[in-house]
């Protein structure tokens, strides 16, 4: 079943539907109405209370009043004591079209109820005084005419007697009028009797006395002489059993006014406390059907208004965890009904917060504002279910206005620029994405922050003791049945994100006349440069554990990548991006990389790994960057007292610059995800194709970037860590050994692994020693050699276990030609046996030669490699060789490349040396260097600081 939106149901009063009400009509004037020159709707009693809603509290008042005047008990004395604007003067107005009697009860909507109750058939028409404080002045007599009398009335006595009996009863208090001194109890009590039934309405009283100073007469009589009269009335009308007396009396200090308003209040109270009723007219909830009666006229369609509040119930219950508890209670349903068309969140927030407003009239504030609300919602055609504190229409000049009159200065930029309107933030919000846009998600989200904020955030006298208003009141402001919720979620998030004016903490959020952290930081953020601030911070948060590379270099020049044997991860800068379906950006980069190192060509290409970001999220790695950069500027402003917050925004500053860490850290791996692996494809038959980038996306939620980098790597064969000496012999079958050269360098072939794309790329020449070592094992692969003189091999070895030494002078032979010369090696050192052997001597090797046990006789392994090493011994003779007992080497070192070139030189001969646990040794460096022009005394000063500290046995500068 649809249900009907508001304007379906509820239609609003003609003034209403015009636009035409006035801020008067709103404000009730007891004087105005009694003088008969008030509007229609307060001057007629039966329109007055066909637009008034007879409460709870109402009802007992009036049935307390009607009582009195028929003699029947009843209060005599009703203290009115409300909240500004809280409809005391509405409730006198009540008593006053009773008591008058202008018009039968039966056309008193609601009042025939009453006297039915009070079992009264017939109410009598009743003699009513009104004294208006307002109206009326201590120093300022009022002429009163009847036919040809005139009399000067001059005090409230005077002013009462006059309006109960005119002349007659006027003279009955002359003299008292005439001298400011207070008649008696007994004189006010024949005046009642005399003219009774009566009601005695005092207005404003407070604001009456109050303007008598202490010690000084005035034509009304003096401060004194008016409290006596108000003690004297108060007794009187209790002695009359059919006179009533109402008086209004403000409810707090601060609506007395001055010093003098408040001694006023407090004696005033003193007096009508020992002998009043004391009623407060109108509760929260009776409110909402005041309101309701006055803007709208009746609800066309009572089954389809309860359908709407049922299915708003509904979603309450089915959302129970997102809304406030209330919500859940049959009460709220209830509550619901009698607020139609209106929310109750609406009344709320407007009767909680912004009634505790200086300037706002509890009831007149509510009904005005709630009229141009409406007004407006009529005119744009609003459709929504209820008038919910997100219905607002804040964008309205005439709205704004109204709501912004009772706040402080400074409200519209906040409305203009991030709450409603074409221009407004939220409005971009939701424009940019349209599921949030579809039902305005953001506007929404931010006038219902608004209604529940605006008192306590932007204005003196906030009721609240904590700021804000939470989540689950922002649901409630905004959500109708059959939306998702999780929208207005993600528009919450939305807005605390980008909006200017707009704070949250703990939960709740509130807009404040100030601009937040937030527009502070998206200033800030403006003045960072990319290359000088952006780069680097990024270059920062990139840095990880090298793995197993020997260096990560991140955003640096080709120049500054050595060109070495090690492998090496390069970070691309952001303006290097990479993109699967627009080509260039990072593979351009990367290929200059790849070709030349500053001006010089770059020799081991096979040596680089590429790391880039997406080019899409590019754009917001950097303003994350700005953001996280602005927030630790105003911490640090802080800090150092150049920048003063409250403690709360210290806190939020120092809260959003860990959000803004963590949202950085996240999108740093997000966007820098893809591995760019530079490949060659080769055959001897097709040759070697064109470079190739092959990209691989790294996962951002990895908990290890690295140890992420080196599984790809791993798995797509782009990194060999544990090598098969099957794969390296295809590899040496394919591109080394030849017919006529079945031998290769072992250390060339790990030189050009290094160098040339299509060839493997180990990680290190470890991984080229492991397999070199794994294959020496057996006769299926390759054999070795340290070298070949004069046709033979030095060192050779084939079939046995061996750590070969990989070093300039280490050959790999194909394992046929190694076979081969093993033979070789075999018949000639049998040949060398029957050579220098006796033919009687028993043979010294018995297993030189073993037998298959079918007649044919083999060389042992061990003859082998013992033949070997005879003949390599001293190749071409018996004899062995002499001893060597001492090493002695010398290199120069490249200046610019020492560091790398030494680390080679420890690796490769040092560590080998030290390898054998007899070989004692002894390293030492020699450094020359000259200048032309002399060396600076900075520089004398710190090379002969750092030897010192280094322990050089000698250092020096000569002339």
């Amino acid at each position: 079943m649809a249900l009907k939106t508001w304007r379906e149901i509820a239609i609003p009063h003609e003034d209403v539907l015009k636009g035409t009400f006035q801020q008067a009509e709103f404000a009730a004037d007891i004087s105005r109405v009694h003088e008969g020159s008030a509007t229609p709707e307060y001057q007629n009693a039966a329109l007055f209370f066909q637009r008034t809603f007879v409460t709870e509290g109402m009802r007992l008042l009036l049935d307390s009043v009607v009582r009195r005047l028929v003699g029947k008990g009843g209060d005599p004395v009703i203290q009115l004591q409300t909240a500004f604007g809280g409809g005391k003067t509405h409730t006198m107005l009540a008593v006053y079209h009773i008591a008058k009697g202008d018009q039968p009860a039966s056309s008193l909507q609601g009042v025939s109820a009453i006297l039915d109750g009070a079992e009264i058939t017939e109410l009598p028409r009743a003699r009513v005084a009104v004294l208006d404080g307002i109206n009326l002045s201590p120093n300022q007599p009022k002429t009163r005419t009847s036919g040809a009398t005139k009399v000067k009335v001059n005090t409230l006595w005077g002013e009462l007697a006059w309006q109960l009996g005119g002349v007659e009863g006027y003279e009955r208090v002359r003299d008292a009028d005439d001298s400011g001194t207070s008649p008696g109890k007994e004189v006010l009590s024949e005046l009642l009797v005399t003219f009774a039934p009566c009601v005695v309405l005092i207005d404003e009283l407070v604001a009456y006395v109050r303007q008598f100073e202490h010690g000084r007469s005035y034509s009304g009589g003096t401060y004194d002489s008016n409290l006596s009269f108000v003690q004297a009335l108060t007794e009187a009308v209790k002695a009359v059993p059919n006179a009533v007396l109402l008086a209004s009396l403000p409810e707090s200090d601060r609506e007395a006014g001055s010093q003098n308003g408040v001694a006023a209040l407090a004696a005033l109270s003193h007096y009508f406390g020992r002998v009043q009723a004391l009623w407060k007219p109108v509760a929260t909830e009776e409110a909402f059907e005041i309101v309701r009666r006055r803007l709208f006229e009746n609800i066309s369609d009572r089954l389809g208004a309860e359908n709407v509040c049922r299915s708003y119930a509904d979603m309450y219950a089915g959302n129970s965890g997102e809304f406030p508890a209330e919500t859940r209670e049959s009460h709220y349903f209830d509550r619901m009904k009698h607020a139609y068309p209106v929310h109750p969140e609406v009344f709320d927030r407007l009767y909680e917060d912004w009634s505790s407003l200086d300037n706002f009239q509890r009831t007149r504030g509510v009904l005005k504002l709630m009229a141009t609300v409406i007004h407006r919602l009529w005119q744009d055609g609003n459709n929504d279910l209820l008038i919910q504190p997100a219905s607002l229409p804040l964008y309205a000049s005439e709205v704004r206005n109204e709501a912004i009159n009772y706040l402080v200065q400074g409200w519209d930029p906040v409305l203009e620029k991030d709450i409603d309107g074409e221009r407004a933030t939220t409005t971009s919000l939701d424009s940019q994405k349209p599921l949030l846009g579809s039902i305005q998600a953001c506007r929404r989200v931010a006038r219902t922050i608004f209604l529940g904020s605006a008192p306590d955030a932007g204005s003196v006298g906030g009721s609240k003791q904590q700021r804000g208003l939470e989540l689950e009141r922002i649901y409630l402001g905004v959500a109708q049945p059959g939306q998702v919720l999780g929208y207005y979620g993600d528009a919450v998030r939305a807005v605390e994100d980008r909006l200017q004016y707009l704070n949250g903490a703990n939960n709740r959020f509130w807009f404040d006349t100030r601009p937040n952290l937030r527009r502070e930081m998206e200033d800030r953020k403006r003045h960072f440069d990319e290359r000088g601030d952006v780069y680097p911070l990024i270059r920062e948060r990139l840095r990880f554990a090298p793995g197993v590379f020997a260096g990560v270099h991140i955003f640096t020049s080709s120049n500054d990548v050595p060109d070495d044997w090690s492998l090496r991860l390069v970070v691309l800068p952001p303006d290097a991006a990479f993109s699967r379906s627009i080509p260039g950006g990072a593979t351009d980069r990367a290929t200059t990389f790849l070709q030349t190192r500053g001006d010089q060509p770059r020799i081991k290409q096979n040596r680089l790994i590429f790391l880039a970001a997406e080019a899409d999220s590019v754009g917001r790695l950097k303003d994350h960057v700005r953001s996280v950069l602005a927030w630790q500027s105003i911490v640090n402003d802080v800090k150092e007292s150049r920048l003063n917050l409250d403690q709360l925004q210290a806190k939020q500053a120092s809260r959003e610059l860990d959000t803004a860490n963590d949202a950085l850290a996240r999108m740093v791996k997000e966007s820098y995800k893809w591995l760019l692996a530079p490949v060659q494809h080769a055959s001897r038959a097709e040759g070697i194709t064109d470079l190739v980038w092959e990209h691989f996306p790294v996962n951002p939620a990895a908990a290890n970037r690295m140890q992420e980098i080196e599984q790809i790597l791993r798995d797509n064969e782009l990194l060999i860590t544990q090598w098969a000496p099957i794969h390296l012999r295809g590899q040496l079958q394919t591109w080394f050994w030849k017919d006529s050269e079945p031998t290769a360098n072992a250390l060339d072939y790990w030189h050009k692994s290094c160098a040339y794309l299509y060839l493997p790329r180990l990680k290190d020449a470890d991984v080229l020693r492991a397999t070199l070592e794994a294959g020496a094992t057996t006769t299926d692969f390759f054999g070795f050699a340290y070298g070949r003189e004069e046709g033979r091999y030095v060192g050779f070895q084939f079939g046995k276990s061996v750590a070969p030494i990989l070093d300039e002078t280490l050959l790999l032979i194909e394992p046929t030609a190694a076979n081969a010369y093993a033979d070789q090696l075999v018949n000639e050192e049998k040949a060398r046996q029957k050579a220098v052997a006796p033919a009687e001597e028993p043979d010294p090797n018995p297993g030189a030669l073993e037998s298959d046990g079918a007649g044919n006789t083999a060389a042992s392994p061990a003859s082998v490699a013992a033949a070997a090493q005879k003949t390599t011994a001293n190749p071409g003779s018996g004899a062995p060789r002499a001893v060597k007992r001492s090493f002695f080497g010398a290199i120069d070192l490249d200046p610019i490349r020492a560091e790398m070139q030494f680390v080679d030189v420890v690796h490769e001969v040092i560590n080998v040396l030290l390898a054998s646990p007899n070989v004692r040794l002894k390293v030492s460096i020699e450094i020359e260097a000259e200048a032309e022009d002399g060396f600076e005394e900075n520089l004398q000063r710190a090379i002969k600081e750092n030897c010192a500290a280094l322990k050089f046995k000698q250092h020096g500068f000569e002339e």
